[in-house]
């Protein structure tokens, strides 16, 4: 639906990048986290790989282009990315 809209997909995952490779159609494959948030809208967290769980927050906002996350695996705290600038989205929790 977002592709069908307009929207460019950037992805990264350590571990199922091959996988995800065949299954998905017009996602751009990115080396590492960083490199996928690079220029987004919005960084949305859909596995809880440990490179996730660190990822340097002042960078993250810095490569977004708004400070937008939606975290499907509830990896973070809504207060904490409340405190770091971040407009948090997560699944099951205010």
């Amino acid at each position: 639906v977002l592709q069908d809209n307009g929207a460019r997909i950037s992805a990264f995952d350590p571990e199922g990048r091959r996988q995800a490779e065949a299954l998905l159609d017009n996602v751009d494959f990115a080396e590492d986290a960083y490199a996928a948030m690079d220029g987004a809208d919005a960084l949305v967290l859909v596995t809880e790989w440990n490179e996730f769980r660190a990822l340097d927050l002042d960078r993250v906002r810095r490569l977004l282009k708004s400070p937008t996350i939606v975290d499907l695996r509830n990896i973070y705290r809504p207060e904490q990315m409340r405190a770091a600038g971040f407009e948090y989205m997560s699944v099951g929790r205010p």
